[in-house]
């Protein structure tokens, strides 16, 4: 049972008591890439690296150990909507981790020498990603469908906008967008509600308050492209794809299980059989969902030989188009959500795989849901549902495209 908080100072706290001697907790921030403006090009991406790289009372060396040298672990990620720094640790050292997460969310200084030195690990990143098809289209994709958008900015940013950044950059970024009442810290772990928040309140408490005072920019827009990109390589990469549910609009749980339907993780998803084991066309082909605030983006991507992209693209919409004209049976729809409850029912097996959607769900609604409403979620799914969501995202005239040949 999950057990909520809300300091003084707006920083809330959500916390699942289990047992085991292994704890997790993170500090997610309400703050991404859509929160930079143009002179800030991959600013949060660059802030969570030099969140460690020293604090006010230690030095980036001293950061790393702190954790790893009593065998925990430390990470980070950004996105376009989200700062995470998280750490995995003995039960007996909570506090110390709590600790380490206030002194670098809150405390850090970003030297300009390290700055200077993780702007080259950076560019090395954004090297790393253009020299791999796969996932560059990816981005390009996102940038393309968000264009003249905060969402379609890059997450890394660009080789000229990180290389322009000073210490005072980092400071005002930091104080005006990581705000009190726009974090959660998530905790899983075998600690005592109130202890942990005796904790927090010690450590998280005595920062003071700062509120959002500034609204994103919603997208209102929407673009239709069709592009193609030569690009030397033995594979054809191809995204297509139309704007989607945000992630709080209530179809965005039938949304899911479509998308699990078309191309999730099974090898016995619809478009895995028609595209790889019935015509060969296809190694690897995924369907992807992903829910923003007043926004969301359904994809499918696939590779294939450069001859067979657009017989696999009809394919794909054939596909698409069963789902908007063949009301799923009572037996093929109960398949398909236990499927998902299975997966869900996995994922959640780990408390580590836990921590983020907590923290997120407790971000974004306030909540987090027990493993027993997710499913209950899943199962009040009906055919019409499907077929509703189905014929209002899957209409080919809407759908965006980049190809990779």
């Amino acid at each position: 049972m999950y057990e909520t908080i809300t300091l003084a100072n707006g920083i809330r706290i959500i916390h699942y008591r289990v047992k085991s001697d292994v704890a997790h907790c993170c500090m997610l921030m309400n703050t991404g890439t859509r929160d930079e403006d143009e002179r800030q090009l991959g600013m949060a991406h660059f802030t969570e690296h030099m969140l460690f790289k020293g604090t006010r009372k230690r030095k980036a060396y001293h950061l790393l150990n702190r954790m790893e040298s009593v065998g925990g672990e430390v990470d980070a990620y950004t996105t376009k909507e989200e700062t995470c720094v998280s750490s995995s640790f003995l039960v007996e050292f909570y506090e110390r981790a709590i600790e380490l997460l206030n002194d670098v969310v809150f405390n850090s200084v970003f030297p300009q020498r390290e700055i200077e030195k993780e702007c080259d690990v950076i560019v090395d990143e954004i090297n790393t990603y253009k020299d791999n098809p796969s996932e560059n289209i990816f981005d390009e994709f996102e940038s393309s469908m968000y264009a003249n958008h905060p969402l379609g900015h890059n997450i890394l940013g660009t080789k000229k906008s990180i290389s322009k950044f000073k210490t005072a950059d980092f400071l005002d970024f930091t104080k005006s967008k990581y705000n009190t009442d726009q974090m959660v810290f998530c905790s899983i772990g075998d600690i005592d509600f109130r202890r942990l928040v005796r904790l927090c309140e010690k450590h998280f408490g005595q920062n003071a308050a700062s509120l959002r005072t500034f609204s994103r920019v919603s997208f209102p827009d929407s673009v239709k492209f069709d592009k193609v990109v030569k690009k030397k390589g033995m594979q054809a990469n191809t995204i297509i794809g139309n704007y989607c549910y945000s992630y709080s609009n209530p179809k965005r749980v039938p949304m899911f299980l479509v998308s699990n339907i078309l191309a999730g993780p099974g090898m016995n998803s619809r478009l895995n059989m028609q595209l790889r084991e019935h015509h060969g066309l296809s190694y690897n082909i995924e369907s992807n969902y992903t829910t923003y605030q007043d926004t969301g983006l359904f994809s499918i991507f696939f590779s294939s030989d450069h001859e067979k992209v657009d017989f696999a693209v009809d394919m794909i919409f054939r596909e698409l188009d069963n789902m908007r004209t063949r009301k799923m049976g009572v037996l093929q729809l109960s398949r398909a959500k236990k499927q998902l409850i299975g997966q869900v029912a996995i994922e959640s097996s780990s408390y580590s795989n836990l921590l983020f959607p907590t923290a997120k769900s407790f971000m974004n609604y306030g909540k987090a849901e027990t493993f027993k409403e997710t499913v209950a979620l899943i199962e009040a799914i009906t055919a019409d549902d499907v077929m509703e969501v189905a014929n209002e995202i899957f209409v080919r005239d809407k759908f965006s495209s980049i190809k990779y040949l």
